[in-house]
């Protein structure tokens, strides 16, 4: 049956006492007519009553509220030292959930956030910036319309939707000035959005988007992007209960942090000054000991080891202690800043008389990162390109960590810290890579204040857990397209039954070939070794009702249950098109199959145009290409041709007292041809041609009206050249030359006729 849009009734604004969305307080509609769960062989369905324990007695706003790299036991409420106070309210007043799991990396776990599906069945099994190309059509980043998001989904039963902050599930050669749009947010189901597309973004100086546009930076004293977002979230909630206080609303903020570059004005910084001074040993342990009094976890839990690489705290000289405890004091200051923005966002909702009445939930899209390394990390680029600062070089930064003149993440030994009490780390799929906090905060429809939750849950049945509330029968269709299953199961049920039985009997992992299972208290986590075949991977085996942690492996003892869950694996993959595996990630961004937009043998830029992200401009990493920019040229006039990134790493072309100056920054050396000629004036033709040498690294030669007039060597960076992108005829957010730092966004006075990208061929690379 085709699903329509709600028609608006002239009585309805008489019985905002009552849901929009149908008397649920009286019977709440089935969830796809049953839970569905799983025998243990993994073929038999059965049913199971899985109505709503929530009434809903009037208009309920949705908002979810999503952390970035954030660990399972970095708020305060999951056992943490650091000042989260305005999050563990919520969770005071609401439910603590401590068996929540996301998947391993950002943009799959939104993805199956937004959709009630898993991630590799709506074609996001890795991260937006990945295009691995037909041969793998769940990892192309392109979530198709059959997975209706729950904005669209809300948006047929009377809600407003609105988003803020990171997105990144569109893949990002799309995140152009010229689209296509039909993957960005108002393209699925949001009214209005502000915030960043891509997967991270400066504190101090983020690439902006409101709705379909890039914006400029707002021009305001002390700029932070968290609080930024949350200000324009503010701003829509007023707007619309200001005019329209009897229809809901949806809200989607997902937070930069806690993702690197962790960057938070010093003051939080001193907050925390001497506070991590006993090592990351002392205050894991210290984490658990409080997790088990908090009851977070079980008394009998056991600590995961000390993670292999992670030196003793005790065995580190004085500097060592010194910097990274400052990389942690930077952590800890940027989390509490981001929980005073969750507060400021709480206090409107309390004042506009919203909050007993907005289903919030919050949670982390994974475990903590290990990005950072060893030592820490102060450049992102160097990090996302596998190329680690040497230690005397980061110390040197010891008092910009923190600032925008680093993009700093902490040493990895922090990180495990953040994921007490588990083992790994982000990007695996170990417990510390997938299980983080879930709060559920609802007064209105959740009786229990302050208590844990301990069934199964997993990120795919937040929003299937939505609608179950709301009474909302999810669509066979949305605009006539026919729609996916819903897979996600609700765990409403939990929200005033402490002992309700686990709904979510079954659920598969996966992430750049390292795979595991849930299923029935069991889980299994293959163990692969880079460049082998798949089918040798060893897997070990926990029982989770018994081994919170996941640390007691038993697969010797139960070779048949191992061996019934790898099945299962399979059956789930093959169900949810997770093959053909591949252990490729970060190598990920330097894939550009043949039909990918940024495959083209030539590309043409005009002055005006809009700022463009860098996974959308052409990849020039070990590609013989040419440059070319006709300008028209007077004395004395001087600025910025083209740029493409920032102060940590990227290239530019500018013009500076009446010499032609390129600038290649590779994170660690500058390699720069200052022209030995002088321009003429009017019509002048810059040609930049770079020829390939290596691997990652070439020649480029500079020409002014086809004559040389200089030349050098560069050491190119492998993977990615940046994390800001192309701007033409000027330097819009950080500058990529320091030559020019204190000229503003430095614009060429002369006039630019175009700029033009030429390749030899339409290269591509295809990655097995």
């Amino acid at each position: 049956m085709e699903y329509k849009k709600r028609e608006e009734k002239p009585w309805a604004k008489y019985v905002n006492k009552i849901s929009m969305l149908g008397s649920v307080a009286l019977s709440a509609t089935v969830l796809l007519g049953g839970c569905q769960a799983q025998s243990e062989e993994g073929d038999e369905i059965q049913k199971e009553d899985t109505k709503n324990q929530a009434k809903v007695e009037e208009k309920t706003n949705v908002m979810y509220v999503v952390l970035d790299d954030a660990g399972f036991s970095d708020l305060g409420s999951f056992g943490s030292e650091i000042s989260t106070p305005n999050i563990d309210e919520l969770a005071e007043n609401g439910l603590k959930y401590n068996n929540f799991h996301a998947t391993p990396v950002c943009s799959p776990t939104r993805a199956s956030l937004l959709t009630g599906r898993n991630h590799h069945a709506v074609g996001m099994g890795n991260v937006a910036n990945f295009d691995f190309g037909e041969g793998h059509p769940s990892s192309r980043a392109e979530i198709p319309k059959e997975a209706g998001f729950v904005t669209e989904v809300l948006g047929e039963n009377g809600y407003t939707n609105f988003g803020v902050g990171k997105w990144h599930i569109t893949p990002t050669v799309e995140l152009s000035p010229a689209g296509p749009y039909d993957r960005w947010p108002l393209g699925r189901g949001f009214d209005r959005y502000y915030g960043n597309l891509e997967d991270s973004s400066d504190q101090f100086r983020p690439e902006l988007f409101r709705d379909n546009s890039a914006v400029p930076l707002p021009d305001v004293e002390d700029y932070h992007y968290s609080e930024d977002i949350v200000k324009n979230a503010r701003q829509y909630i007023t707007d619309h209960v200001s005019i329209r206080p009897d229809d809901p609303f949806f809200m989607y903020l997902g937070f930069g942090a806690q993702h690197m570059p962790h960057q938070v004005p010093e003051e939080y910084i001193e907050m925390y000054e001497g506070k991590f001074d006993e090592g990351w040993d002392v205050i894991r342990e210290e984490r658990f000991e409080k997790q088990k009094k908090l009851g977070i976890i079980p008394k009998d839990a056991e600590l995961a080891p000390r993670a292999p690489g992670v030196p003793a705290w005790d065995s580190l000289n004085e500097d060592q202690k010194k910097l990274y405890t400052r990389f942690m004091e930077t952590y800890a200051g940027f989390l509490t800043h981001t929980d005073e923005q969750v507060g400021k966002l709480v206090d409107s909702l309390k004042e506009m008389g919203e909050l007993d009445n907005t289903l919030i939930v919050l949670i982390s899209d994974n475990g903590a990162s290990f990005s950072g390394g060893k030592n820490g990390a102060t450049n992102q680029a160097l990090a996302y390109n596998k190329i680690p600062e040497d230690f005397e070089s980061i110390l040197e930064k010891y008092d910009q960590i923190g600032g925008e003149k680093t993009n700093s993440d902490y040493p990895s030994g922090w990180s495990q810290v953040s994921n007490t009490p588990f083992a790994g780390f982000k990007g695996t799929t170990l417990a510390g890579g997938i299980r983080t906090p879930m709060i559920v905060h609802w007064p209105n429809g959740i009786k229990s204040k302050g208590e844990t939750r301990t069934q199964f849950t997993h990120v795919s049945d937040i929003t299937p857990t939505i609608y179950d509330v709301l009474g909302i029968e999810i669509p066979d269709q949305i605009n006539g397209i026919e729609q996916m299953e819903v897979t996600g199961v609700s765990f409403a049920k939990t929200f005033d039954k402490s002992n309700a039985e686990t709904v979510k009997d079954t659920q598969y992992f996966e992430h750049s070939g390292k795979r595991a299972i849930y299923h029935d208290g069991w889980k299994a986590i293959s163990k692969h070794e880079p460049s082998t075949d798949f089918e040798d991977d060893e897997w070990a085996l926990y029982n989770v009702k018994k081994d919170f942690s996941e640390l007691n492996n038993v697969a010797k003892e139960h070779p048949d249950i191992l061996e019934k869950l790898i099945d299962l694996w399979n059956k789930e993959a093959e169900k949810n098109d997770v093959f053909p595996l591949s252990e490729k990630f970060l190598e990920g961004l330097k894939n550009v199959p043949e039909d990918n937009l940024r495959a083209r043998k030539s590309f043409t830029y005009y002055p005006g145009m809009s700022h463009l992200s860098e996974s959308a401009a052409p990849l020039t990493l070990d590609r013989n290409h040419k440059i070319t920019i006709p300008i028209d040229y007077a004395k004395e006039d001087e600025g910025v041709l083209l740029a493409l990134g920032n102060d940590k790493s990227g290239y530019t072309f500018y013009v500076k007292e009446n010499t032609l100056h390129y600038e290649y920054h590779n994170g660690r050396e500058r390699f720069i041809i200052d022209s030995d000629k002088s321009l003429n004036e009017g019509e002048n033709l810059i040609t930049f041609v770079f020829e390939n040498t290596g691997e990652n690294k070439g020649t480029g030669t500079l020409f002014v009206n086809d004559e040389p007039v200089g030349e050098t060597e560069i050491q190119t960076l492998p993977l990615k050249t940046s994390f800001e992108g192309l701007d033409i005829g000027k330097d819009l957010l950080y500058p990529v030359s320091p030559e020019y730092a204190d000229e503003g966004k430095f614009p060429f006075t002369g006039e630019i006729e175009k700029v033009q990208y030429d390749f030899d061929k339409a290269e591509y690379i295809t990655i097995e």
